[in-house]
């Protein structure tokens, strides 16, 4: 396949506003909680459209409208679980995590938070949430990795390896330069790129199938079924596990490492009220759009679209409506969503290697310098790792993703929401939390698929049920412990009565 003139300009344009925001943000001298979280300077507009780009990958773009595109509008029970879990990330969990965190000795990573939460001297917290964060992240950004395969591949007819490759230049290269401040501006750029992107293709194809009237007669007469949201495509009812399933999602935002850092790193809790607000303004918008993709795609392309194809509907209505140009435009929307993510994932994975085994355990008494030249060179390590799980073309992006998204919410998700508001849980209840979370995600995916049940479900309960006995079988958390979770919340309490 031939790639047009207008579509290379529109990507390498996209490309170059990407490397110079890199180098924009690039300091030769940099401390690590600069390197980090951006000195904790981020203003409201950066930090939810960061947050909301990193969190909205390649799955919102691609897998999510192929699952409408097979499934109907019972697509949107993913949609409502994962807007109403932003909704409450935002409300309850957002302002006490950039507090506390800054109580909890400045902590830069959630690790380290845990850590200096509990006061664990022995650092035996820190180290295995850091073990699940290395696993997960492995397999999330490996997601993200074959979303930018399959774009490449579908959209120019580029080798699926070659295209694996590409993506992954491009995001370790503007992770590596800028660190997180440039990671979050990139997000900034892109996640404006995906909201224009998302809504102006299923609007187009309405327009040319007719009309809103037209496109949901014709989606009906292919399927009625399409519009039942208690039934797939297939007319087979959804069950109440199935329904819970996709609700499900919602509970995973409470543990998402690239989604809480951006809480952690935002300049004043005062800010967090506006960007609730434009935060939840474009994920409703955009995971409505999106599952509309699908909708609209089954009507203007038909069931040409079967499997792991049905996650390229959006690329293959773009290329049909607009000039090269344009079309390079919404291709870059999707890198965008792509790329969002995996430099968030790689830069919270490095960041928690470097601070949270080799500090820890190799080098204590390591100087700063040494600290973000090891979390770039992670960066590389982490990235190449994720390639070698991203080689199968015929992966797909949702159901990746779904592991990656149940393993931090059953893991971090009862830790990070417990942690913040119950003064008497004690290291050994978090201690157990993420371990039964964690590996309970695992067990479930590979032993106990058959029921149904998203992993995050028992996952979450879980986790949330050993903190609580963990905790109450624990000596009651020493004076240290409770003077600083009431300062925290002395904090907290000053700011919403502001």
């Amino acid at each position: 396949m031939q790639i047009e003139t207008g579509s290379i300009i529109a990507l390498v344009l996209y490309f170059l506003i990407l490397v110079v925001i890199g180098l924009v943000n690039y300091k030769s001298k940099e401390d690590l909680e600069g390197y980090v979280l951006g000195g904790r300077k981020l203003g409201p507009w950066v930090t939810s459209m960061s947050a909301e780009a990193s969190d909205m990958s390649g799955w919102m773009l691609m897998g999510l409208p192929g699952y409408a595109y097979l499934s109907g509008v019972s697509a949107f029970w993913i949609a409502i679980g994962l807007a109403l879990g932003t909704w409450a990330n935002w409300s309850f969990i957002a302002k006490r995590l950039r507090i506390f965190t800054q109580v909890a000795n400045n902590s830069i990573t959630l690790p380290e938070y845990f850590e200096n939460r509990f006061m664990d001297k022995a650092k035996k917290i820190r180290l295995a949430s850091s073990i699940f964060i290395f696993i997960f992240f492995l397999i999330y950004t490996s997601a993200s990795f074959v979303a930018g395969g399959k774009l490449f591949n579908t959209a120019f007819g580029l080798d699926y390896q070659w295209s694996l490759l590409l993506t992954a230049g491009i995001v370790v290269f503007y992770t590596l330069v800028g660190g997180f401040a440039a990671v979050c501006w990139s997000d900034f750029f892109q996640g404006g790129l995906m909201f224009f992107s998302v809504l102006i293709v299923p609007i187009t194809a309405i327009y040319y199938i007719g009309g809103i009237s037209q496109t949901i007669s014709r989606l009906t007469i292919i399927n009625p079924n399409y519009f039942n949201m208690f039934t797939d495509a297939t007319g087979s009812s959804l069950s109440i596990i199935g329904i819970i399933s996709l609700l499900a999602w919602g509970l995973g935002y409470f543990g998402q490492p690239h989604i809480l850092v951006r809480f952690m790193a935002i300049s004043s809790p005062k800010d967090i009220k506006q960007a609730t607000k434009i935060a939840m303004t474009w994920v409703v918008i955009s995971l409505f759009a999106a599952v509309m993709v699908g909708l609209v795609g089954r009507v203007y392309l038909g069931d040409v679209l079967v499997g792991t194809q049905s996650e390229t509907v959006f690329m293959r209505m773009s290329s049909d409506f607009y000039s090269s140009f344009l079309a390079g435009i919404i291709t870059a929307g999707i890198l965008g969503a792509i790329m969002s993510t995996s430099s968030s994932q790689l830069l919270v994975a490095s960041s928690s290697i470097t601070t949270d085994f080799y500090k820890t355990l190799l080098r204590q008494n390591a100087t700063v310098s040494e600290l973000v030249i090891v979390s770039r060179l992670m960066v590389v390590v982490v990235a190449g790792l994720s390639l070698l799980l991203a080689l199968n073309p015929d992966s797909m992006i949702l159901e990746i993703v779904s592991y990656a998204w149940a393993g931090f919410g059953a893991a971090f998700g009862p830790l990070i929401i417990i942690s913040l508001f119950w003064r008497k849980m004690t290291l050994n209840g978090a201690l157990a939390g993420v371990i039964v979370g964690g590996v309970t995600v695992l067990l479930w995916k590979n032993f106990m698929g058959f029921t149904g049940l998203y992993e995050i479900v028992p996952g979450f309960i879980f986790s949330t049920i050993a903190i609580y006995i963990g905790s109450l079988m624990s000596k009651n958390p020493s004076r240290e412990v409770t003077s600083k979770f009431d300062e925290a919340k002395f904090l907290y309490t000053a700011e919403e009565n502001k």
